[in-house]
């Protein structure tokens, strides 16, 4: 394993898993907010990515609300990269794109502002369950004539199932919940 997520990995062996209507969802500050994230933890994701993927020639970072947002928050301090956060309410602005997520555990809709024609992006998200989120983003993205470089999250479900996604995500880590806990699959 990387050493620079040796810790997040141990933190998440600590988190505990709840019933949310029939699916097992972990509650991590990665994911939630809550316990408090580490700082060291979050600097070690934004290095993490940086190892992985590709930033150059990416114009703008693009995080979903809510969990992304500190996730593109951290790797757009550390590589000077513009974020967008694409929002779950309206502003209404012309060039809005609007589109529909479902989730393994809910659905709404998402607006995206802020991303122009030709735009080099990279989609940044905490967790990959069933692709839902990521596949509503990339839609907006392409609406918009977005180039699309890669997409990265930080945690991936390897218990779920993915068939909401039709592109290749970039992860940090994988997990799955088994016995009512998390593991972290190495």
């Amino acid at each position: 394993m990387d050493p620079t997520l040796k810790q997040l990995a141990r933190s998440l062996r600590e988190a505990p898993v709840v019933d949310r209507d029939g699916y097992e969802y972990f509650v991590h500050g990665v994911t939630d907010g809550v316990p408090p994230l580490d700082p060291a933890v979050l600097e070690a994701i934004a290095d993490g990515i940086r190892e992985r993927i590709d930033l150059e020639g990416v114009d703008t970072l693009v995080a979903p609300e809510a969990m992304g947002i500190h996730h593109g928050t951290a790797l757009s301090l550390a590589t000077r990269i513009p974020l967008v956060v694409v929002r779950k309410r309206s502003y209404g602005f012309p060039e809005e794109v609007a589109v529909h997520q479902e989730t393994s555990y809910g659905e709404s809709d998402l607006y995206l502002n802020g991303v122009d024609a030709g735009d080099r992006v990279v989609v940044v998200d905490d967790v990959l369950s069933s692709g839902g989120t990521i596949e509503a983003v990339c839609e907006a993205l392409e609406a918009v004539g977005a180039e699309i470089v890669d997409i990265v999250t930080v945690l991936r479900r390897v218990d779920a199932d993915h068939g909401d996604i039709s592109r290749p995500v970039t992860s940090l880590l994988d997990v799955r919940v088994r016995d009512g806990a998390l593991e972290v699959v190495e």
